[in-house]
């Protein structure tokens, strides 16, 4: 099972870390915009405050959200509060997530996410964990996708490598950390078309799986006939 422990740890840190870089930002620069499209400063924050909320709903056994329309009227409505409402609204919802993981839990058991996804309890505190350091990312304001731990990134290309599993529009993909097929190797895509070997920097396999930074436009191609395109997450 998941080391839920270790990576509540590792939210928390996470956490601190982007209040302590937030924090050295003015109202104006969260009006500004942020990596996602569409997306200031203001809503990445305010999505995730309302995410801390949401995975509060999870461990009591509540829908994640009301509904997709409540999430993006909450983000929304929040969005363009001053800078020290939303330092005050993250920390606050990041401690009534931690003070509900600190109840008694079965963390064997399956929970409900968005849209109908399932996983184990134990596997929430990571998907918080992503939640925190990817958007720390998007934010847009230094942090990069080479700044994240190499714990962190293997992980999370493991968990996204999963996700494109099986998917019939993507092909079969093997993900080399490096170029030479020595360092650790992923496996992703569905079953049709030109097999696919890409190598490169961990940075590089999480921007082109996760969809940031430049999107795997610096991996070689070592097998195959060019970088897939992969659908939005």
């Amino acid at each position: 099972m998941t080391d839920h422990v270790h990576a509540l740890r590792s939210v928390r840190e996470a956490t601190d870390r982007l209040l302590t870089a937030v924090a050295k930002l003015d109202n104006a620069a969260l009006a500004e915009e942020s990596h996602l499209p569409g997306w200031t400063r203001g809503h990445i924050l305010a999505h995730l405050a309302r995410n801390a909320d949401a995975l509060v709903n999870v461990f009591e056994g509540r829908p994640m959200y009301e509904s997709g329309t409540a999430r993006d009227t909450d983000i929304e409505r929040d969005a363009g509060r001053l800078l020290e409402e939303h330092l005050a609204d993250l920390r606050d919802s990041t401690a009534r997530f931690m003070a509900t993981t600190e109840h008694d839990q079965d963390w064997s058991r399956t929970v409900e996410l968005r849209n109908g996804v399932t996983d184990l309890a134990a596997n929430v505190p990571f998907r918080r964990w992503i939640e925190v350091d990817l958007h720390h990312v998007d934010l847009n304001i230094g942090y990069e996708l080479s700044d994240l731990s190499d714990e962190f990134t293997d992980r999370e290309i493991a968990f996204l490598a999963d996700r494109w599993s099986g998917r019939p529009d993507v092909p079969p993909v093997t993900l080399w950390l490096g170029y030479d097929g020595t360092g650790p190797t992923w496996h992703t895509g569905g079953t049709e078309g030109t097999p696919v070997t890409l190598g490169g920097p961990r940075d590089e396999l999480l921007g082109w799986l996760a969809g940031r930074g430049l999107q795997g436009a610096h991996l070689a191609v070592l097998a195959g006939d060019a970088l897939p395109e992969l659908p939005p997450l």
